[in-house]
């Protein structure tokens, strides 16, 4: 591929920033999709004791997400600052220090799940009744992370250099994949036999492995700039004071989606004690505001790689016009999709529920909070930009305090107060605060620091 214009460089810098994002967010919607197609076919394919089975994985596959979502966040910033500053050497080797240290964490990951499978399921106290089904699930799925975790960090990477393209495609084709090889090797078709609970966990491998083969035969056809070429090859080992950098970064978003983690645990607990009802009207609703803060997250990710071209570039006088950017497009596009679910929350709600009276519930709920993922997308937003320029500690400690000192113990109260509708109050007043705090700081504390370039 000819040498790519950066994409700050853009005469039509709206544009460039539009063309970059909608890829993002198409990829962010269908990997969502991939995890509910599966279930689906789980579900109906094997019942009840399979879905419970494979359940209990989501609480490792996200400590999983967690460390591997860390380690390519932190990367991408220092990849989009050396593309900025068109240094391919050191585009190389943060890539090859990232793809060290994904290979070094997933192979012992691969190793544990194969071990230690079964006694890491009796930690998660999982029902005696599915171990038999939870225990091969969790052991192919364990072992199939390594190709997970280079599939995220090198999509990850690509999106750093501006393209967002590439992995929309590789997404694409995971869920193809997953589409056809699922229920193929669950039903035992064209002649496979059946693989029961193990058919998602393998099609999930064979699908990643399949889409990295097509990324290597894809990229150095387009001859890209990060195709897995000998001279990209020869810098996959350690790198010290890069492999310091990526943690010191990437870090502070692990943490982040831990502690949002424990946080929603703890909502559900309480949401849990009004009854049936109220569960799966937190579910739906949940299931609607994912949707729409995808988008609201894209637009974020896109601002980061943008604000680090920037940086890389030496050219910080532009991460204004990036912020600019990125919160004109939140208040279009988010606040576009929040203003459709206002109008279309009793067809949303009748998408994953039947019974009239939960529907109406979940509206009432969707009602509360809806507007505050205006403020979601804008702290977001500015928690990006700052982590661009090598700032991350602040951010994230802003993000636990208004975890654990307004969202838990408000859900308490505003739930002893208002009951079950009290619990969204508090959600919404998070969004907002934190969004108050992260703005608050970028203006008066961050815009005010001298940016300089991390490698």
């Amino acid at each position: 591929m000819p040498t790519r214009q950066n994409m700050i460089d853009h005469p039509q810098f709206w544009k460039a920033f539009l063309i970059f994002l909608g890829p993002l967010i198409i990829t962010n919607i269908l990997q969502n999709l991939s995890g509910t197609v599966n279930t689906i076919f789980v579900g109906q394919m094997l019942g009840v004791d399979a879905i419970a089975a494979i359940s209990v994985f989501f609480p490792i596959l996200f400590l999983l997400l967690a460390f591997v979502i860390g380690l390519s966040s932190g990367a991408t910033v220092l990849v989009g600052q050396a593309w900025g500053a068109r240094d391919i050497e050191k585009v190389r080797t943060v890539v090859g220090a990232l793809l060290f240290m994904t290979l070094i964490g997933g192979t012992i990951i691969g190793l544990a799940g194969a071990l230690l499978s079964e006694q890491i399921l009796l930690l998660l106290g999982i029902d005696q009744k599915v171990m038999h089904l939870s225990v091969p699930y969790v052991r192919w799925m364990l072992l199939g992370s390594p190709f997970l975790f280079i599939y995220i960090t090198y999509t990850s990477i690509l999106r750093g250099v501006g393209d967002s393209t590439t992995p929309l495609i590789a997404s694409g084709l995971t869920i193809l994949m997953g589409v056809i090889i699922t229920p193929i090797l669950i039903g035992g078709y064209l002649g496979f036999p059946k693989m029961g609970i193990v058919a998602p966990a393998i099609a999930n491998a064979v699908g990643f492995v399949s889409v990295l083969i097509f990324l290597y035969i894809y990229l150095n056809k387009k001859n890209h700039i990060l195709r897995p070429d000998a001279a990209l090859i020869t810098h996959i080992r350690y790198h010290p004071e890069i492999s310091r950098l990526i943690l010191k970064l990437g870090i502070p978003t692990g943490v982040q989606m831990v502690t949002n983690s424990v946080a929603g645990l703890v909502v559900i607990g309480l949401v849990n004690q009004y009854g049936s009802h109220a569960t799966a009207a937190y579910g739906a609703v949940n299931q609607v505001l994912n949707y729409i803060q995808f988008p609201a997250l894209s637009i974020a990710i896109a601002g980061s790689i943008f604000a680090a071209q920037a940086i890389g570039a030496g050219k910080s006088e532009l991460l204004a016009k990036v912020t600019k950017v990125a919160l004109l497009s939140n208040i279009l596009i988010t606040g576009g999709l929040v203003l459709l679910a206002y109008l279309c929350s009793k067809y949303l709600m009748a998408l994953f529920i039947t019974d009239p009276t939960v529907i109406e519930l979940g509206q009432q709920l969707l009602f509360i909070v809806l507007w505050s993922i205006l403020f979601f997308g804008a702290s977001a937003i500015f928690a990006s930009i700052m982590r661009a320029s090598g700032t991350v500690t602040i951010p994230m400690i802003f993000n636990i305090v208004a975890i654990v000192f307004i969202e838990i113990p408000c859900a308490y109260l505003f739930s002893q107060w208002f009951g079950l509708k009290g619990i969204w109050y508090a959600l919404a007043l998070t969004f907002f605060s934190l969004c108050l705090m992260q703005g608050l700081y970028y203006q008066f504390v961050w815009k005010k620091k001298a940016i300089r370039v991390l490698i």
